[in-house]
């Protein structure tokens, strides 16, 4: 077997598409790479094909990504993707995700962009693979390219005759340079890409098979508990091991500065030795919290960085029109992960560190792991396993960091660290807190002539890029210190996501304040800042509707130039009834709408809810939705993340929000941190699916949260004549509205 030259772009068309054996996970230096124009999706990062697709000898596919599932649907998607341009089936593609070992750095899986990165790299990889297969092909029988077509995993003429990938390939990879264009599909052929097929992530998960890390076991595994400090500023005093050393089933006791862990035989064992250690440790607790009723006050109070992200003069620089002003208010929020964090750590006879982990980022958790260690990151695996509930940066990197630090005190046996529940709910990194102010100047004709808008958060992402952003780093000694928290610049944003409106107001000032300093823990969660700023824009859309005496899907499509924004609007109304719907006393209707990012998914969600007056409270009757991601791959799994985003938006919106006091987290199980139950929930939920064939991939993830939230205060307004600008909606700030328009 013969390795030939490295072929370039432009040039590998033309050389008769020979195979070779070559397999590089380190494209960067790969020689003579030209850089012509930007590779499509991650390729840009990762131009080799080998890096995304690989044809076994039995002519099976192998599909590599660096993103992960999420419950996202990914998977599914990916498949669906190489299946569509490789002309295969999608039960003959594995995939593998996300391991350090293997697949292609990717990064986080955040943002909305699997699809636009990875999916984007797979489909124009896999078109190019075919086209390598259908030359090679040529070669081997003698007849023009042009005449033959890739079908079912197999090259052939118009007669029958023919190859299949498995003999073209014959289990070698494919070293070749993408290209900057390649020879899709015409959407209107399409077979597999627009059909509903089944997830390919649900089957052990209704079947209690092994989903996720949390499920994971391995042979002669042991079991390991850490002992949290009582709040986030407290150090270690003392501790008496004796007695916990002594306990049935303990292997090690694991002390690393004020880092506190022990390891046992059983995971019952492990339980119980844990509350013991924890009985022994004494620890100097100081009070560093803010207070809790001046929560808000204190985040515009404290030192902020202020930069102006979209410039345009103040509201005094005109006089004529009415002013509206307004202030809305998010608060802490988890994740709230149903399956606390998890993770299993190896250290083998080599030194080698395996993690098997739900991190988002198994690249940036592997190398923050060996600076921790401070090991070379080249003795460090991270392997993605699901976790039972996350999209955004819970516990999932810190539980890695645990294993890591427990494998290698106990070398040999593979180590499994679970985080307990007020673990889980006190040390998890919250979604940041949010001040918005708006400020419109509406005029005569019912039109915006000025616009406003200034937010005050702290970051929206500590995710790991060191040592310093991992947990338990903290703790050791000498301890890792967290690095300054940095803002995420536009056009994504991070605090000011989604706070620049894709309404055409003639004069805009968006003002971001930026505050460093974290009284609380924060990072990211699902949609950033786009969430607290969707809900303050639309909600203010809709006192600006009501105060111009306008109907507010009117007023919207009055202030929208943009095409598919629109139609998504006209969609959703329609498909809720909106000009029809006569609600009856105590019912109200509210629209929410939003592009993510201004660059992703467009999403509108209208929403019917019924409030009583007496108590406050607010029953959900119905949801709908119309979102355009571009071209559709999985319709359901587009409509699984449109119903998904909802009602987590909703348990967000009317119930979520930690509580705290001046020395640690109040919030610790789900009686102190209540989410939406069952009976909370829409009685029903209508999403349509807008397909754009041929149209890039749109994030979808996280296109539903702002809109939500902003459509139930508007339904809560429309139900009651009272508007409440705070999250989350409870009924004593539903009767307190109602109380102040009294």
């Amino acid at each position: 077997m013969n390795e030939m030259s490295h072929v370039t772009r432009r040039g590998f068309l033309a050389g008769g598409g020979a195979i070779v054996v070559a397999f590089s996970m380190h494209p960067s230096s790969a020689i003579g790479q030209e850089q012509e124009e930007p590779l499509p999706g991650s390729l840009d990062e990762n131009p080799l094909l080998d890096s995304w697709i690989r044809i076994n000898a039995d002519g099976t596919v192998t599909v590599l990504t660096g993103k992960v599932e999420l419950g996202q649907g990914i998977k599914t998607a990916l498949v669906q993707i190489a299946a569509e341009e490789l002309r295969v089936r999608p039960e003959t593609i594995e995939l593998v995700t996300a391991d350090t070992d293997v697949t292609p750095d990717e990064g986080y899986t955040a943002g909305s962009q699997s699809m636009q990165d990875s999916g984007t790299a797979i489909l124009n990889a896999a078109a190019q693979a075919r086209e390598i297969l259908i030359a090679e092909a040529a070669a081997r029988l003698g007849v023009p390219a042009d005449r033959l077509s890739a079908t079912e995993g197999r090259v052939e003429t118009s007669d029958g005759q023919g190859v299949t990938y498995g003999e073209i390939a014959g289990g070698r990879f494919l070293r070749y340079e993408a290209l900057p264009t390649s020879p899709l599909s015409e959407p209107s052929q399409y077979t597999v890409v627009g059909k509903p097929i089944p997830r390919t992530d649900i089957p052990a998960k209704v079947s209690g098979g092994v989903a996720y890390v949390q499920d994971l076991r391995l042979p002669d595994m042991v079991h390991a508990r850490v002992v949290r400090p009582p709040s986030h500023g407290a150090r270690l005093r003392a501790v008496d091991v004796s007695r916990v050393e002594a306990a049935p089933g303990v292997l090690k006791i694991v002390q690393n500065g004020s880092y506190l862990g022990v390891i046992a035989e059983r995971e019952e064992q492990a339980i119980r030795a844990m509350e013991m250690l924890a009985e022994e440790a004494t620890w100097e607790k100081p009070e560093t919290l803010p207070e809790r009723d001046r929560v808000y006050s204190i985040l515009q109070e404290l030192p902020d960085e202020e930069k102006v992200i979209r410039e345009g003069p103040t509201l005094e620089s005109e006089t004529t029109g009415d002013v509206l002003e307004a202030t809305y208010l998010r608060p802490y929020q988890m994740h709230g992960a149903i399956g606390p964090s998890c993770a299993v750590g190896l250290s083998d006879e080599n030194g080698m560190l395996t993690i098997w982990t739900h991190s988002q980022g198994v690249y940036p958790l592997r190398n923050s792991i060996a600076e921790m260690l401070r090991v070379p990151q080249s003795r460090v695996r991270c392997i993605h396993m699901e976790g039972s509930g996350c999209y955004g940066h819970n516990g999932a990197d810190d539980a890695g960091a645990d294993a890591a630090l427990l494998a290698v005190a106990m070398p040999g046996r593979p180590v499994r660290v679970q985080w307990m529940r007020e673990q889980e709910h006190a040390w998890e990194p919250y979604g940041s807190i949010m001040a918005m102010r708006v400020r419109a100047r509406l005029n005569g004709d019912g039109r915006v002539g000025a616009w406003e808008f200034d937010v005050w958060s702290n970051t929206h992402s500590t995710r790991p890029g060191g040592a310093g952003l991992l947990m338990p780093a903290w703790h050791i000694d000498p301890p890792f210190i967290p690095p300054t928290p940095a803002e995420i610049p536009q056009p994504a944003g991070g605090g000011d996501r989604n706070s620049i409106p894709l309404y055409t107001f003639p004069e805009m000032r968006i003002v971001k304040h930026f505050v460093p300093t974290m009284p609380l823990r924060v990072s990211a969660l699902r949609g950033l800042g786009a969430y607290g700023n969707v809900f303050a824009l639309e909600s203010f859309v809709d006192e600006l509707a009501k105060n111009a005496g306008i109907d507010p899907v009117d007023f919207r499509l009055r202030h929208l130039e943009d095409e598919r924004a629109r139609d998504v609007i006209t969609r959703c109304a329609e498909r809720f009834g909106w000009a029809e719907a006569d609600l009856s006393q105590g019912r109200g209707k509210g629209m929410g709408f939003a592009r993510y990012k201004n660059l992703a998914a467009y999403a509108a969600v209208a929403v019917e809810v019924e409030v009583e007056r007496e108590s406050g409270g607010i029953r959900m009757i119905r949801a709908v939705a119309a979102d355009d991601s571009g071209q559709v791959v999985n319709p359901d799994g587009i409509r699984n993340q449109i119903e998904g985003g909802i009602i987590q938006s909703a348990s967000w919106t009317l119930f979520e929000s930690v509580d705290f006091d001046n020395t640690g987290i109040i919030s610790t199980d789900w009686n102190t941190y209540p989410i939406l139950r069952f009976p909370d929930l829409f009685e029903s939920v209508d999403v349509e699916v807008i397909d754009r064939p041929g149209a890039p991939f749109l994030g979808t993830g996280e296109a539903a949260q702002g809109p939500t939230a902003a459509a139930i205060a508007n339904a809560v307004a429309d139900a009651v004549g009272a508007r409440v600008r705070e999250i989350p909606l409870t009924p004593e700030r539903v009767l307190a509205a109602l109380e102040d328009e009294s």
